[in-house]
Formats: C-alpha cells, sequence, structure tokens
C-alpha cells in the first residue's frame, strides 16, 4: 500500500472516531490542514463523499460508514506487518520517550526497565519524571502514566491498576500527637497536601459505602509525591498515600494507618486507578510490550 494511501486512511479513521478534524490531527500529531487534505484525496480516490462536515459537528456518510469496518482492518493488518518485520529482524530499535510519577523512580519503574533494557538493547528509554499532568502530544511523548481518577480526554487510556489510598504517620509522630481515628479528628493534626498535578479542595472518607468529606488544612503543601511520601516517613504530620506504595512500609515498621475503618475517595467513592494515556492507537511493538511490562509490575 502507498504511503500516501495509508495516511489518508488513518486521517480518516481518526475523524471518524473522533468526530473532529481537530481532535484527530492532535492523536495523529498533524495539522488540521493535513488531516482536512488527507481526507479529501481519500474522497476523491473513492469518488464519493465520506464525512459531513458542519461549523460544529462531523458525521459519517452511508458511503462513510460502509468504509469504515474495512479502513480499520486495513491499518491493523498494517500495523501487525510491522510488528512482524520488527520480530523477523530479531531486535526491536528505536526509542520510547515518556512521563511518569516521581515515586515511580523510587517504586516499580527500576525493576520494570531493568528487565526492559535486558529484553530489548537497542531500545532506549527517555523517561520524564513529573506528578503534573502531561499531554503527551506537546511533550511528543509515547504515553504519560498518571495515578487517581481517569479524566474526559481526547487521549486513549491504557489501565495499569487500580489500587486504595488511606492516610498513614510515622510512629513517632503518633506518639507525639496521638492517632485519630474519624475524620473529624485530622484537623488537629499536621496534615500533608500533595498539590500536584492540582489541589484537591476536599478529602472523601468511604466507609462502609458512606462518604464522609473534610476539608482539610494542611501543616505542608508539597508538590513531589516524593516529599508527601518521605516527610511522613520523616514524622512530619499524617499523608494520604496510595497503598502499594505505603503498606510495606506499615509492614516494616515505619508507619501506621490513620483513621484505619476509611478508604479516601473520589467525591462518588470510586478507588483511584494507575493508568497509561498516548494520543494513538498506533502504538509500536515495543511500547506496547513496555505499558504490558507496568501493568504485570503492579505491587
Amino acid at each position: 500500500m502507498a504511503l500516501d494511501m495509508l495516511r489518508e486512511i488513518q486521517a480518516f479513521v481518526s475523524v471518524a472516531h473522533k468526530r473532529s478534524f481537530v481532535a484527530a490531527a492532535r492523536a495523529l500529531g498533524r495539522s488540521p490542514s493535513a488531516v482536512t487534505r488527507a481526507v479529501q484525496a481519500l474522497e476523491d480516490n473513492a469518488g464519493s463523499k465520506l464525512l459531513n462536515r458542519s461549523a460544529s459537528t462531523v458525521s459519517l456518510t452511508e458511503a462513510g460508514e460502509r468504509l469504515l469496518p474495512h479502513a480499520e482492518r486495513l491499518l491493523d493488518v498494517q500495523r501487525d506487518a510491522a510488528d512482524e518485520l520488527a520480530a523477523l529482524t530479531g531486535t526491536a530499535q528505536g526509542w520510547i520517550r515518556f512521563a511518569a510519577p516521581e515515586l515511580f523512580a523510587q517504586q516499580v519503574l527500576p525493576g520494570v526497565m531493568a528487565a526492559f533494557t535486558q529484553r530489548h538493547p537497542h531500545v532506549t528509554l527517555d523517561v520524564q519524571f513529573s506528578d503534573l499532568n502531561l499531554d503527551p502530544l506537546q511533550g511528543k511523548l509515547d504515553f504519560v502514566v498518571r495515578g487517581a481518577f481517569p479524566q474526559s480526554s481526547e487521549l486513549i487510556g491504557y489501565p495499569l491498576w487500580t489500587y486504595r489510598r488511606h492516610l498513614y504517620a510515622s510512629p513517632d509522630y503518633l506518639a507525639r500527637a496521638g492517632t485519630p481515628h474519624e475524620p473529624e479528628a485530622l484537623n488537629e493534626h499536621g496534615l500533608i497536601l500533595h498539590t500536584a498535578p492540582r489541589i484537591l479542595k476536599a478529602w472523601h472518607f468511604c466507609r462502609e459505602g458512606r462518604i464522609t468529606r473534610l476539608q482539610p488544612r494542611p501543616s505542608l503543601r508539597l508538590s513531589a509525591g516524593s516529599a508527601v511520601y518521605h516527610s511522613a516517613l520523616a514524622g512530619a504530620g499524617i499523608a494520604r498515600l496510595a497503598d502499594w506504595l505505603a503498606e510495606p512500609q506499615v509492614k516494616a515498621g515505619k508507619l501506621v494507618r490513620v483513621c484505619p475503618a476509611y478508604r479516601l475517595t473520589s467525591s462518588s467513592g470510586q478507588d483511584p486507578q494507575m493508568h497509561a494515556v498516548y494520543p494513538s492507537g498506533d502504538l509500536p511493538a515495543r511500547v506496547r510490550d513496555l505499558l504490558q511490562a507496568l501493568r504485570r509490575a503492579q505491587p
């Protein structure tokens, strides 16, 4: 298949899925005008209009509806062929650029990267550690790992694992300040608040399906999850932490769960999720392999 035809089909499928030329362009890493020209060229070659355009919406014509499943299968075949070709060479090669929360530099990721680079010695990993909600398109990243609650987005989500959040403090802090058992007692304590990727206005405590809302008054506001974690270990106060991070320290006697009958959730009672987001469904095999390795590494 000619490269130009392949790009035209990619543009058509992306616009059909996104219902927007601008969103499709973002997902493909192209300009809206380039995507528009590609779809127009495909329509010219097909001799039929594939998309209805208006100022606010994009929809498929009857011809577009008929073409879409065939176009999707063609892209699947193209991706599979590319993966097979890479497999025939015996080695994956190239770069994987991604971002992850700072705590991943200490937990989970080092072991995954060590095993991955042994398996794929010709792949270079370029990792940006940040607690901010980075846009993989703007940052020219293959994917971004995020925690908490997936937000509605034009990006494609890849679930890694669900976890729970609880409050934790060091034994030294609790020996000094006492151990609260109910959320209402927390504002008498030193609270540590994580301010990235956004400042939460409230903590929501879930117990047996009942939600209790608390407006925390922190004594420490920190922009890095690693700083929150280490401040709790050092006895600076009570912190909200992921169970996959904190429970090993509970077993080691370095942290204690506070308000143990409660877990912290969204306002609707949802538990958070580690997940990755990326701008396009056409991920190279090496990137899919790394995402699968991250999923398997669930703590």
